[in-house]
């Protein structure tokens, strides 16, 4: 896997990185909130910045605010994220508030970084007007970088300056380089504390998240791109889902509507619970917004080396099948994901479902299904007679069937979920979700099937 130059965003808490990296990404890739301590891990994003040769792919990796107090005493962890980030940075950017002029925090920041052997900026933010210009020059005696940059990361003002800096001191440009997209995009989703990071951080082989017992830890939606087989991966890790009613601020709020989006973005899912608690709504929720999406989803039962023992896994599943309807497709694995069990088998059966949900069938081969099925069984239509003339394979991930009757109001949905499961069975998508698209063909004359 190619490494594009990687540029860390580094200062206080509060001073505006999250609001600059998603001016760099051009995307609301961090969370931006006037509240310390809402980064807490190290966001990665991949972007192009222009540049006078052209526009240059790079990494931007988003950090916690430097000396955070954090509520739930996660500050440690979020200095270890920072120190991680300084060390596989190529460039960085110290930003500072210059509404706020330099503040203590703001001095032990530069002198992390007065020792660090890597060209820095120092970018001063918040300047939009020209008093606050005027202050800019008071940052020098920071003695960190050469002049320092005014910007306004909320406006884009100074942007430009910015990214011409940025483009001189990176390293040289290898004109062949640019990024490998990923292949297969994997979100891990559910609900606090049922071990999403840990999952992630075993998957690539990295302490990328922060791990902890305390519930709520991870805020963001991450993107952990990482190599597996030859591959590159894309693993999402996402915030705990709560009850909406138990959303403490808006940043809970944020993290949750960005765990929908990751499912969205996903190629799979891995619905990752704790098999010691019981399935609680916020898992149906999740199962549901996955089915309602279309999504391949691997539902994960983690923590099952603390399951007590005689609780036998095919019950589990039978367990799981009552309390999750409409994903009874969805295969089941029993991991821990702490001690390393089944996280190998875990990868690679999300892999054979994103390769299964890619298949294309013949239209013979569908029709010749279809026509068995129609055969064993007949749509129920009160009076009328259904005609069902012919389907074709439209699209893939999911698999979508488009199928072609008289009128399409005289088929229910008793009728297509029959048919779902006659294709997933004799088509060999036991596994993944597959679509069908009903379509009224009066226009065009076709050969019915009996």
């Amino acid at each position: 896997m190619k490494c594009l130059p990687r540029i860390a965003v580094v200062g206080r808490p509060n001073v505006g990185k999250s609001t600059l990296t998603n001016r760099i990404a051009r995307s609301r890739v961090s969370i931006v909130e006037p509240t310390e301590g809402v980064t807490r891990d190290r966001v990665f994003v991949r972007s192009r910045i222009p540049t006078p040769h052209g526009e240059r792919w790079v990494e931007v990796i988003d950090t916690g605010g430097v000396g955070i107090v954090d509520r739930d005493d996660l500050g440690p962890h979020v200095e270890e994220q920072i120190r991680a980030a300084l060390l596989v940075a190529d460039l960085v950017l110290f930003v500072v508030d210059a509404r706020e002029g330099i503040t203590p925090l703001d001095r032990e920041v530069a002198r992390r970084l007065h020792g660090l052997e890597k060209p820095i900026i120092l970018v001063c933010n918040k300047v939009e007007s020209d008093r606050i210009r005027w202050e800019v020059d008071s940052f020098r005696s920071l003695g960190v970088g050469d002049e320092p940059m005014a910007i306004s990361a909320q406006n884009g003002d100074g942007a430009a300056l910015l990214f011409e800096e940025i483009a001189r001191l990176l390293p040289a440009e290898d004109r062949d380089e640019g990024p490998e997209f990923p292949v297969l995009k994997l979100a891990v989703v559910g609900r606090r504390n049922a071990g999403k990071s840990t999952l992630v951080n075993a998957l690539a082989c990295e302490e990328r998240s922060i791990v902890s017992e305390i519930p709520g830890t991870t805020r963001d939606a991450l993107d952990v791109i990482v190599e597996r087989d030859g591959e590159t991966i894309c693993l999402i890790d996402t915030a705990g889902v709560r009850k909406r009613r138990s959303h403490e601020d808006a940043v809970e709020f944020f993290s949750d509507a960005r765990s929908k989006k990751a499912i969205r973005r996903a190629d799979v899912v891995v619905l990752l619970f704790d098999a010691t608690q019981p399935i609680s709504s916020i898992e149906k929720k999740l199962a549901r917004y996955v089915k309602d999406h279309y999504r391949p989803v691997v539902l994960a039962a983690n923590k099952w080396d603390l399951v007590e023992e005689g609780i036998d896994p095919v019950d589990f599943e039978t367990y799981l099948n009552e309390q999750l309807p409409g994903i009874q497709f969805a295969p089941v694995i029993f991991l821990s994901a702490k001690d390393g069990l089944n996280v190998a088998r875990t990868f690679k059966l999300a892999r054979e479902l994103f390769d299964k949900a890619r298949e294309r069938i013949s239209t013979a081969e569908l029709n010749r299904v279809l026509q068995h099925a129609l055969e064993a069984r007949s749509p129920s239509s009160k009076g009328h007679r259904v005609r069902v003339k012919y389907a074709t394979q439209a699209d893939v991930a999911p698999p979508t069937f488009v199928l072609f009757v008289n009128d399409k109001r005289l088929i229910g949905k008793d009728y297509l979920r029959y048919l779902e499961n006659r294709v997933r069975q004799e088509l060999g998508f036991e596994e993944v979700p597959v679509r069908f698209v009903l379509r009224d063909k009066r226009e065009v004359s076709v050969e019915e099937l009996p």
